[in-house]
């Protein structure tokens, strides 16, 4: 069974011209211990669709399932509890706690999810490049440290499905590459899906499957000439 699914989703955004349709009955599945590459032009709607899988955006129609259990049927009280105790998100935002330091953000969740294992934090942080910053706090990392930080918090809490919009955007290659290592091999280790937005076709041919959105839709993206 999926660990996530999206089925015939359509959403709409409304501008002065009128409405205009992003998403024009979008179909995936996101398998346990796979990798799913969303590729796309700026603006197709990558983000959009990751937001509407995460539960964070309405959808105009169609379904979104998460370990078979309909997220959009759900009340907004009742996502939250699934976002804490399945979903891992990693967005372009951060959305560090700033009262907090590198350590407690990266433990957050997982207390949270009440998976908190010390021993498995202090190995992502060591993976991460952060043992030695764990005491400093947001304002004083840079953003490629903070996307770290935000992408351990992420894996600390063992979430079932990872949902990740560009987590290596604020990176340099070099580093990416060993995030987006890491960020593999866990969610396969852990039997997680991932699902990764990403503009790079480089990294998007890492993953075990590839779909590109565009005008709406989804489809494999061409192959390289």
């Amino acid at each position: 069974m999926p660990a996530l699914q999206a089925c015939g989703l359509v959403k709409r955004f409304a501008t002065r011209e009128g409405p205009v349709t992003v998403l024009r009955g979008v179909d995936l599945s996101a398998m346990p211990g796979r990798s799913l590459a969303l590729t796309g032009e700026s603006g197709s709607g990558k983000s959009t669709l990751l937001h509407i899988c995460a539960g964070l955006e309405p959808v105009d129609e169609g379904r979104v399932l998460v370990q078979g259990q309909d997220m959009t049927a759900l009340p907004e009280p009742a996502r939250a509890e699934l976002r804490r105790g399945t979903l891992g998100l990693i967005f372009q935002q951060f959305n560090l706690i700033p009262s907090l330091n590198a350590g407690s953000n990266l433990a957050f969740q997982a207390r949270l999810a009440g998976r908190h294992d010390p021993a498995h934090v202090a190995a992502l942080a060591d993976r991460l490049g952060l043992s030695s910053l764990l005491s400093r706090y947001p304002e004083e990392l840079s953003g490629g440290q903070q996307q770290r930080v935000a992408i351990g918090r992420c894996l600390a809490a063992r979430p079932a499905v990872v949902l990740a919009d560009e987590p290596t955007g604020n990176l340099d290659e070099a580093t990416g590459d060993a995030v987006l290592d890491l960020l593999l091999e866990t969610c396969r280790d852990a039997g997680a899906a991932l699902l990764l937005v990403t503009h790079s076709p480089r990294l998007a041919a890492r993953c075990d499957d590839r779909l590109h959105l565009s005008a709406g839709q989804l489809a494999p993206p061409d192959p390289a000439p």
